[in-house]
């Protein structure tokens, strides 16, 4: 049996075996959830809260931006405060003050420390016990609690309003006055704010003395303290990373580089690429990738200074026409939806060039594609506004307005729209590549994997459309994370890889054989820790030992490929040296050369800081969690589309003299821009906010306490620097393109 035929049914085997586990383990999620009660009673009857209560809470803390102010559960925003961390401890304040004011006469914070610990170990007793009743769904409070519970509804009810009580509270919170004008909404959305903090804190019913969410977030008041199985499956992490490294290195020294690479063709071989109707008609999803991009950045810049004025800008109030959980929930999409465009616009691009074949009615194709992800912006954005503006009704919110989830937050309707678009561009590419599949030669398990990742691609998008209006959130969770990890960072990477490798071998680079069985092993290698490393981000959202452990063990092989990328990146760096005509593809070969720098620093090192159990306790929904985030989704997939957009805009104007100056100052002023960015800003406030939750509890690092000290303001000001070089380079980059079409330079024969 071939190599080749070996790593195919491995890779098949693998797929088959990592789905069946997570497919077991969202099953096992499904039962594990913490359950929504029917009834929030206190013991002498009076009915606190009810379902409905709870799930419209949820749908209005959804229509106002939900995981884009404030979050749940660790995941969202970061300048508002994690409203279940939050609640918890305002809860267990109150209670604690009334019961010292029951017991003593006297204020909670006037006790001597012997009696203050006296009333925390009732408290620990009374917030943890499990009074759920599964035959009736009642959960049953004592009086002291509802009374306690009241308090903090009081206190919700007024912040989200236009209470002057709480102004500066919301301006700390970059809240815009009347976020949630009706009443009643805000009464029933302190209903969801106190059903997620309640499962926080309970124990579940198997008598583990483990609260629903992994005893998440820390808080030694409430007995919210770390696990053993978080700090043992962490440590298990580590050996699984020590390991995988030994084996990747091993591997790397027996087998890489051992055939002779082949004599690079005297001229470009790309050269004579006859350009068809549909290749052509790929150039404006190029020009929206700019456009998506610049805007990013726009809403990115405005995002971030929310932090500082709160509902200002520069003494306007913006937030009365464009709140922050707005700007902040464009500026994730769009990151991913300019990302997501270039690497459509290169499949499209890539597949007639591959096979050599253009399907009828192929560019019209592309260009009702195009049409149709343009009505989905403009539609799903302009849905946005009118929900978090409160214009739109909660009746309509969850089809066409926003549905509160990061980076997933477009209207079901968008959703599905999208999913379809996806589905004609999976059509659109499959049937230029088909040629090019029916022919057996050296070439034929590449585009294999390309159409096989197409397909991936197309499908797995569907991910978000697998939970309703209603769905647990545990469960929403869990398949929205299929999207954001394995659609976005999984098979859109396999899709890149595989392009990559053809382009190379077309090029004459690397031999078709060595290059096929290094992208079937390097798929391999990645979905081993790819696929299941997804619970990492589900350690706190209701799962169970087994998803912390196999989180963990799996999140840690991640990080296992990037061991030698280096020398990958060594390898990348040579091709654009390998003979003189390859100054052509310079500058793509080049981010595909950052691309493979900030794998190992942001996606390696940034990544691994927050994934074992024990430091995502910490660490979840701190400022550590977007230095990963933007080093990893610009710094990799980000770098990755500009260097594929760029290789089809050299196909696309081939007699066009580009202007390396241009590239130059865009390439090193994105690369600059970020690093500061990421070492001025959200490394060092990640690290002042990590120390403060160490010391003092989860709550008090999102606090406005902790939030609103002049350090924090400074180190958020000192983005500037950063995101304006960066910003600068973008700029360039936009330029640059603009020249290809506009007054552009025609190449001279031997000019590089």
């Amino acid at each position: 049996m071939s190599t080749t035929k070996r790593l195919w049914l491995g890779l098949a085997a693998l797929i088959i075996a990592s789905f069946s586990v997570m497919l077991w383990l969202g099953f096992d999620l499904h039962r594990t959830a913490p359950p929504m009660p029917e009834r929030v009673v206190s013991a002498s009857g009076h009915v606190i809260y009810t379902r409905a209560d709870i799930e419209k809470g949820r749908q209005v803390w959804q229509s106002i931006g939900g995981q884009e102010l404030g979050s749940i559960w660790g995941h969202g925003a970061l300048v508002a405060p994690d409203w279940s961390a939050d609640w918890l401890h305002r809860e267990a304040e109150a209670m604690l003050d009334l019961d010292a004011r029951a017991n003593t006469g006297q204020a909670y914070a006037q006790l001597d420390e012997p009696t203050q610990a006296k009333l925390q170990s009732a408290l620990r007793s009374n917030l943890r016990k499990n009074t759920y009743d599964a035959s009736n769904g009642d959960i049953v409070v004592g009086d002291d609690r509802a009374k306690a519970i009241e308090q903090v509804a009081a206190h919700y009810i007024s912040l989200f309003s236009n209470d002057p009580a709480t102004h500066d509270l919301r301006v700390a919170y970059a809240m815009k006055e009347n976020t949630a004008p009706d009443p009643e909404h805000r009464r029933v959305m302190s209903a969801f704010f106190f059903w997620t903090a309640w499962a926080t804190v309970t124990n579940r019913p198997d008598g583990s003395m483990v609260s629903y969410t992994n005893n998440w977030p820390y808080d030694p008041l409430v007995g919210n303290t770390p696990t053993s199985s978080a700090f043992m499956w962490s440590m298990f992490s580590l050996l699984f990373l020590l390991g995988g490294i030994g084996l990747m290195t091993w591997h790397y020294a027996a087998y890489h580089g051992k055939e002779a690479a082949p004599t690079p063709p005297a001229t470009d071989p790309l050269l004579g690429l006859v350009l068809t109707p549909s290749m052509k008609a790929t150039a404006k999803y190029f020009w929206v990738v700019i456009a998506l991009f610049l805007v990013q950045i726009l809403l990115g810049a405005t995002t971030a200074h929310y932090q500082v004025e709160g509902q200002d800008a520069y003494g306007f109030a913006l937030a009365d026409v464009l709140p922050y959980s707005l700007t902040r929930s464009w500026h994730t999409q769009l990151a991913v939806l300019w990302i997501a465009t270039a690497w459509l616009g290169t499949g499209l691009y890539i597949a007639p060039a591959i096979s050599g074949h253009e399907p009828k009615f192929q560019r019209a194709g592309v260009n009702f594609l195009f049409a149709c992800l343009l009505i989905i912006v403009i539609g799903a954005f302009s849905g946005q506004w009118f929900a978090v503006m409160q214009k739109l009704g909660l009746a309509n919110n969850f089809w066409f307005g926003h549905q509160g989830w990061e980076y997933v937050d477009i209207g079901r309707f968008w959703q599905a729209f999208l999913f379809i678009g996806l589905l004609l561009w999976l059509f659109l590419v499959g049937r230029a590549l088909w040629p090019a599949i029916k022919r057996k030669d050296e070439m034929s398990s590449i585009v294999g994997l390309l159409f096989l990742s197409t397909i991936a691609i197309g499908l797995f998008y569907g991910a978000g459309l697998m939970w309703g209006e209603h769905t647990h959130i545990s469960l929403v969770e869990y398949w929205r994370w299929w999207v954001v990890h394995l659609w976005v960072e999984g098979f859109f990477e396999v899709f890149a890889v595989a392009v990559m490798s053809f382009l190379f071998v077309k090029l004459g680079l690397v031999r078709g054989k060595t290059a096929t069985e290094a992208v079937l092993f390097a798929t391999i290698v990645y979905l081993t820790g790819g696929v299941l490393g997804m619970f990492h981000h589900l350690y706190f959202v209701g799962t169970t030992t087994a998803g912390v452990a196999l989180g963990a063990a799996f999140s840690a092989l991640e990080v296992v490929p990037l061991a030698i990328i280096g020398l990958e990146a060594y390898e990348t760096w040579s091709h654009s040296r390998a003979t003189p005509w390859m100054a052509r593809y310079r500058w793509p070969i080049v981010f595909f050369l950052a691309v493979s720098f900030w794998n190992l620093v942001g996606a390696g090192l940034f990544g691994f800081l927050i994934n074992t159990p024990i430091a995502l306790y910490y660490m979840q929904g701190l400022n550590l969690t977007p230095l990963h985030g933007h080093t990893a989704l610009f710094g990799v997939y980000g770098m990755l589309g500009i260097g594929l957009m760029l290789f089809c805009l050299r196909g696309l104007k081939p007699d066009v003299a580009w202007r390396s100056g241009a590239l130059r100052g865009a390439f090193w002023c994105l690369n600059i821009g970020l690093s500061l960015m990421a070492l001025l800003t959200l490394l060092p406030l990640g690290v002042l906010q990590l120390q403060a939750a160490l010391e003092h509890g989860y709550w008090f690092a999102r606090s406005d306490a902790f939030m609103n000290r002049p350090i924090i303001h400074l180190l958020v000001w000192m983005r500037v620097p950063g995101d304006t070089i960066f910003s600068i380079g973008a700029l360039t980059l936009a330029w640059f393109v603009l020249r290809l079409w506009v007054a552009p330079r025609r190449e001279i024969a031997g000019e590089r």
